[in-house]
């Protein structure tokens, strides 16, 4: 069932389960839901109560997943639209020929098409080939740089996430979302070093952010420029 609290100006919502358990549990997962467990005949004001108490808590924990819901606004794929390449913006040219193609030049994306309505696909699947490349290139030595923690991940997989820029499995492969092929270096090793330090430490704990920083002193810089060039 779904209930809702009341914190200041602030309105949470929660999904409440009740189950067969001692003590009640609250989640907030990477699209932001709060998930409240509760021992069964639990008075629902005790629940809220609890969640009133954790309500700072629950309000910078679903902050903290707000960078990774990308929210680029929807582009044109016409001439003179703008597109962003690993964080650097470029204007697109649009031309109708035979062989098709897509290729950077100077401060365009210079699309050759055989009709117009092939331009927005010749366009993603550009960017999906050159995410598979890149992307990884990124990771790469970042991954070399965690074997002293005696972690390695068992894949670096690419998958569309409409709600987050990255994932780790419990089995330790690691999901980025292609669309990062859009940001800059930094937010790129950002994320993959947030998926990183989850191969030690699966929850957000002070541990955890520590690890973070250790190994990125600068990533809330990154963070913020993520939110605020795909915004």
């Amino acid at each position: 069932m779904t209930e809702a609290i009341q914190f200041g100006s602030k309105k949470i919502d929660f999904r409440l389960e009740y189950s067969e358990r001692k003590s009640l549990g609250i989640t907030v997962n990477p699209d932001m839901e709060v998930l409240v467990k509760a021992p069964m005949e639990t008075p629902i004001e005790k629940i809220k109560e609890k969640l009133r108490k954790k309500a700072s808590w629950i309000i910078k924990q679903q902050s903290f997943f707000l960078s990774f819901q990308p929210k680029i606004p929807a582009r044109k794929y016409m001439s003179g639209e703008t597109h962003l390449y690993l964080g650097r913006q470029y204007r697109l040219q649009v031309y109708l020929g035979e062989i098709e193609s897509v290729k950077l030049k100077g401060k365009y994306i210079e699309v050759v098409a055989k009709e117009k309505s092939r331009v927005k696909q010749l366009v993603l699947d550009w960017y999906l080939l050159h995410a598979k490349t890149k992307l990884r290139t990124i990771a790469k030595p970042l991954i070399e740089k965690f074997k002293k923690y005696n972690v390695e991940p068992s894949s670096i997989v690419l998958r569309e996430m409409p709600t987050r820029w990255g994932s780790c499995t419990p089995k330790g492969k690691i999901i980025l979302n292609p669309e990062l092929i859009k940001a800059p270096k930094g937010c790129i090793e950002y994320v993959v070093i947030h998926e990183l330090c989850h191969l030690i430490y699966h929850d957000h704990t002070q541990k955890f952010i520590d690890l973070q920083t250790k190994e990125m002193k600068d990533w809330e810089t990154w963070k913020m420029k993520l939110e605020k060039l795909l915004a």
